[in-house]
């Protein structure tokens, strides 16, 4: 079972006062290892995400920002990439605690935060 968080990075390089660099902005693919429903961070998706976009751009920056050894710019999400098994684990946990979610149904509950960006892939970590 495995799932990826899949956002597109801009970052920028900084070069010393007597060096340039050009370009000096790049952008990326990031991955983030979805943690199995149910498990601790699991629910990374209500933290950072609304209707299949960033909710919070600097939060997300930041996180990101941990992750890799670059100044990040700016964050886009753009899918969730998980093969059946975590996907069906995904709607299983969501079930489990729909109130959760405030929502009347699974689907409606993934909407909310991942909006139509979830890619059922046979290899998550595949580009």
């Amino acid at each position: 079972m495995d799932g990826a968080y899949v956002f597109r990075v801009r970052f920028r390089v900084a070069a010393t006062d007597d060096a340039s660099v050009s370009p000096a902005a790049f952008e990326t693919t990031f991955r983030y290892a979805a943690p199995a429903p149910g498990t601790d961070g699991w629910l990374f998706f209500r933290e950072y995400l609304w209707r299949g976009d960033v909710t919070d751009h600097e939060h997300a920056r930041r996180f990101v920002d941990d992750r890799v050894d670059v100044s990040v710019e700016r964050v886009e999400f753009r899918s969730l990439r998980a093969d059946r098994e975590y996907v069906d684990a995904l709607r299983d946990a969501v079930a489990d605690d729909l109130d959760a979610f405030n929502a009347d149904d699974v689907d409606a509950a993934l909407s909310k935060y991942l909006g139509s960006s979830v890619d059922v892939v046979e290899d998550p970590t595949a580009d």
